[in-house]
């Protein structure tokens, strides 16, 4: 099974949060969780939260050089990591767009 969703996180900022993820059963087997800004005419991403690789891993991205390393975020499997980076997001975005803008 899969499932995402596009989450307007601040109308006047212009964030958002994208929640893409696939299961077997009850298990996260893959996930993408991606904090993004509108800027102008386009939309930049802020970070990534993913298991693409098996596990719970998180991508700054800054203006100037793009896409940072991907550096562990979260112990747990794969469910748990995907709900931790939403929280995350949700609670953090500011600071997360702030440090972007720095970058």
């Amino acid at each position: 099974m899969s499932a995402d969703y596009l989450r307007r996180l601040d109308h006047l900022l212009g964030a958002m949060i994208s929640v893409e993820f696939t299961s077997e059963g009850p298990e996260v087997t893959d996930y993408a969780i991606v904090l993004m800004l509108a800027v102008g005419n386009s939309t930049e991403t802020i970070r990534v939260y993913d298991g693409a690789h098996g596990h719970n891993e998180m991508h700054r991205y800054t203006r100037s050089g793009g896409k940072q390393a991907g550096t562990p975020f979260h112990s747990g499997t794969l469910g748990e990591g995907m709900r931790a980076a939403i929280e995350e997001i949700e609670g953090g975005y500011r600071q997360m767009i702030e440090g972007w803008e720095r970058q």
